[in-house]
């Protein structure tokens, strides 16, 4: 018997999950469904498809498989009968389910993904409905629509399948509501707007990642919004009182005197609203003033006169 790889035929390792076997059955199984691939050998790659995925999908079946190889039914029908014959049966075949091995009707197999076809006596079934898939996006927003809330307008290219079987680009526009609140990497879900539905099923979802635009002076954690705020020495020394920005407006901020570098003074609830609001961090960032004038140098020299000592802990 000639050997067929069938997770070679499905495209997908031995270690794949039922998940991904699905998922790369059904996309396969669309491309060459004899109702959209006029391909001569469109036919036989759809029954090579349907036959993997026959056994892939059961755990039994799989087994068995990566066990025997092609042979899987003849070794799998010996365990079979030498159970039946324990048991007091007789022994039968092991049944591949009516549908891959040249005897069966091959439309039976997949009712489910495209819901028609005729039974073996020529009777149209009834056709079964199936909800369209989900759409996954992203887009990027200001972080000043987590403060505010916004209503922003998108455009995508999605792919869908029309009722004669074929996939086209749809192009797809629609304003997207951020509600206020919104964190960095929350999904929104749009109810309907995903791919359509086979056979009369309802269609899919489409899923917005919402992501904040990279800002140099806002850091985001949850909901706990930083920002570094840069400090003169003296301001920093002697306290003051500062004009801080948050992503909607400034805030006074006072210093207390003898702010060291990093250390980080807490603005509760001006971080993102929600239902508990975040906090606004504002981070201390001394910063020095370069020595490169007389006026400037002669300070720095006279501050030697002051003992002062940044490493009398360093080390221990």
């Amino acid at each position: 018997m000639e050997y067929k790889d069938y997770y070679k035929i499905l495209g997908v390792n031995k270690k794949a999950t039922s998940a991904q076997i699905k998922k790369e059955y059904r996309k396969l199984a669309r491309k060459y469904h004899p109702d959209v691939n006029k391909d001569s050998n469109a036919e036989q790659k759809f029954k090579e498809v349907g036959e993997a995925y026959e056994v892939l999908k059961d755990p039994e079946k799989r087994k068995a498989y990566d066990q025997y190889g092609s042979s899987w039914k003849a070794g799998k029908e010996r365990q079979h009968q030498q159970q039946q014959q324990g048991a007091g049966f007789g022994g039968e075949g092991f049944d591949f389910g009516g549908g891959f091995d040249g005897s069966g009707d091959y439309s039976d197999f997949f009712e489910s993904l495209f819901g028609g076809g005729r039974g073996r006596g020529g009777a149209k079934r009834q056709s079964r409905s199936q909800k369209g898939e989900d759409i996954d996006a992203s887009i990027t927003v200001p972080l000043t629509d987590a403060y505010e809330g916004s209503t922003r307008r998108i455009n995508f290219t999605v792919q869908s399948m029309t009722p004669e079987g074929q996939l086209v680009n749809k192009p797809l526009n629609l304003n997207v509501k951020i509600p206020k609140g919104i964190k960095n990497g929350q999904k929104i879900r749009l109810k309907g707007q995903g791919a359509p539905g086979h056979n009369g099923g309802e269609t899919g979802d489409m899923y917005i990642k919402v992501e904040f635009e990279k800002n140099q002076t806002f850091d985001v954690k949850g909901s706990d919004v930083y920002v570094n705020l840069p400090l003169a020495p003296w301001e920093a020394a002697l306290g003051a009182t500062i004009n801080v920005p948050s992503p909607v407006s400034n805030i006074k901020v006072k210093i207390p005197a003898g702010s060291a570098q990093g250390k980080k003074l807490r603005l509760k609830g001006k971080g993102i609203p929600a239902k508990a609001p975040g906090d606004l961090y504002v981070v201390i960032n001394i910063v020095l003033p370069p020595a490169n004038d007389k006026k400037a140098r002669k300070v720095y020299e006279e501050m030697k006169d002051l003992n002062f000592n940044p490493r009398v802990n360093f080390g221990r």
